[in-house]
């Protein structure tokens, strides 16, 4: 049996796709495989995302921002979820990516857009959110669950609330 294979996007591919990837590696070591990508890659992933992950305790190495084209070319790994993050709230355009996957959405606000000062606190708000629905996306059976189950409860973990996050 295969890990479960995730993929986040969001536009830019620099934060909140990149925080969710790495916590759900390292959390979700051997179940779940995890990838990340933008529509349109910043090139970099934002240092306040790497500077969150380490002081989560979470490996860095090999992060990078890239596009989702690896993804739909010949090759590309399968992928058995496909998760957007961008802010609806905010009018951001989320990606659509075609396939024979489970979609959901976890929109959040992106903690890039906050400025120097309010940037780690941003992050941190963020990687709460993301943390407790990675938390709840484990606590699932994904191996037995049937399709349309499997996405009902996805949609349930996306709509979890900042101040859930924090309760």
């Amino acid at each position: 049996m295969h890990p479960c294979r995730v993929l986040f996007i969001c536009t830019g591919n620099s934060a909140r796709s990149i925080l969710s990837e790495a916590t759900l590696n390292h959390l979700g070591a051997g179940r779940f495989a995890a990838f990340s990508a933008g529509s349109q890659p910043t090139g970099r992933v934002n240092p306040h995302a790497i500077e969150q992950l380490r002081a989560a305790g979470i490996v860095t190495e090999g992060l990078a921002s890239k596009s989702w084209d690896r993804f739909t070319e010949a090759g590309a790994p399968p992928l058995d979820i496909v998760i957007t993050v961008c802010d609806n709230a905010a009018n951001e355009t989320c990606p659509v990516l075609f396939g024979d996957f489970v979609k959901s959405h976890w929109g959040l606000p992106d903690p890039a857009a906050a400025r120097d000062a309010d940037a780690a606190a941003a992050f941190r708000r963020a990687y709460t959110l993301i943390a407790r629905r990675i938390t709840a996306l484990l606590q699932l059976p994904v191996e037995t669950m049937g399709r349309d189950e499997l996405q009902q409860a996805l949609d349930r973990i996306g709509s979890l609330t900042d101040e859930e996050a924090h309760a």
